[in-house]
């Protein structure tokens, strides 16, 4: 009879427990496409990517000089001079490829710097609209780990209207 007793306490309270959560989705992939600013990080971004091809571009110029010097005064050096430039030469060629690797690096961050304060606005508004609807989690469903969601639990839309984005179609 105990067990009985304590089986059917443990499934009351399991029914209890499930029965106070809400979980709750939001796509915050989508919510920042559709903010008015976006427009703006966008033209950052498209700024600093220039800036970074043209440093790229210098220290190409610079490598296709210094190749074009070697070849011209490599009959005149001295073994000890054509060893120092062709270190200098391969010194800069792998500055560009490294240069290269970081570039994305170095944009990403630049996004993620840009897009920090548009993400704070996203944060706040959600908060309020968990606060309002009583939420007890909610998972973004931009981040493609959620196998399935009920819309009718999606903040995104109320998220939106909280932060007053007209959604274009």
């Amino acid at each position: 009879m105990k067990r009985y007793i304590l089986l059917f306490a443990v499934l009351l309270s399991g029914f209890f427990c499930q029965a106070q959560s809400k979980v709750g989705t939001i796509d915050a992939e989508y919510i920042l496409a559709q903010m008015p600013e976006i427009a703006t990080v966008d033209e950052g971004l498209k700024t600093y990517n220039t800036e970074l091809q043209e440093e790229l571009q210098k220290t190409i110029q610079k490598y296709e000089k210094m190749v074009a010097d070697y070849q011209a005064t490599t009959e005149s050096s001295t073994q000890e001079e054509k060893t120092s430039k062709e270190n200098e030469i391969i010194g800069l060629e792998n500055e560009i490829k490294n240069f290269r690797q970081k570039a994305s690096v170095l944009l990403q961050m630049k996004r993620n710097e840009l897009t920090k304060p548009l993400y704070a606005k996203i944060d706040e508004a959600m908060r309020q609209v968990i606060i309002e609807q009583k939420y007890t989690q909610v998972i973004n469903s931009s981040a493609n780990a959620l196998a399935y969601a009920d819309p009718a639990y999606d903040i995104t839309e109320a998220v939106i209207s909280k932060l007053g984005i007209t959604v274009k179609q």
